[in-house]
């Protein structure tokens, strides 16, 4: 894997993780603490669609995959969290 591919991983990664983390999936590391924060988990899905829609047919088809599944996992996490309400 290339360092730009291993970059866009890493940074679709991050948009992910703080998704979840806004969702109160997972611990925050800072807090060591489960926290929730719909508004953080929205904003992470929005920057996700944003690359998605942004860099169409300018990655890798491996690097659009993992895209595409972190932004499904985040969606329906999302979907699920709201529904509880």
């Amino acid at each position: 894997m290339e360092k730009d591919e291993q970059l866009f991983a890493s940074l679709i990664y991050l948009f992910h993780s703080t998704g979840m983390q806004g969702l109160g999936k997972v611990m925050n590391p800072m807090t060591n603490a489960i926290e929730k924060n719909i508004e953080q988990a929205q904003q992470a899905i929005d920057m996700l669609d944003m690359l998605k829609n942004k860099t169409k047919g300018n990655i890798s088809v491996d690097a659009e995959k993992l895209l595409t599944q972190f932004l499904s996992d985040l969606r329906l996490n999302y979907v699920d969290e709201i529904a509880k309400k």
